[in-house]
């Protein structure tokens, strides 16, 4: 199989198995549904394309254009992972309090009716700078040891 490939899903396989013990660690309950959510600490997408670009500018060099489009792909990636998927979430919980806010509008005035949503959006969608500075760092070590278990 293709060694960069592998590297990469290796990182994110590890930073999905990561987020069981963590989530343990912050809320001393074990979930391990934690290991197929989206978010959380750390960031998969930031592990997987960290340890992507790591790998190959150690294989082939960071002036290679294989590790630039990696590079440039693992930003544009880890920004959308602390941005836009990140606001999503957040609007998620907004339109979720939704309810409780109509709710209590309708208890003022008898009139208004409201029926409540049967599931709630997902909310945690996106990363804060931490989770994806884990994740990036986890796959720069994950990439640093692939290329060098590779060599021997």
């Amino acid at each position: 199989m293709n060694r960069a490939l592998t590297t990469a899903l290796v990182g994110i396989g590890a930073a999905q198995f990561l987020k069981i013990p963590i989530h343990y660690l912050q809320f001393r309950k074990l979930d391990i549904s934690q290991a197929v959510q989206t978010g959380g600490m750390p960031s998969s997408h930031s592990a997987g394309v960290s340890a992507l670009a790591s790998y190959i500018g150690l294989k082939k060099g960071f002036a290679a254009s294989d590790f630039a489009m990696s590079a440039i792909f693992g930003a544009v990636v880890m920004y959308d992972a602390m941005g836009i998927r990140r606001a999503a979430g957040e609007i998620a919980m907004e339109v979720n309090d939704l309810d409780v806010q109509v709710e209590k509008l309708s208890e003022r005035h008898p009139g208004i009716y409201h029926i409540r949503r049967r599931k709630a959006l997902k909310e945690r969608l996106g990363h804060l700078p931490r989770e994806v500075l884990a994740g990036s760092v986890l796959g720069l070590a994950i990439g640093a040891c692939s290329y060098w278990m590779e060599k021997k």
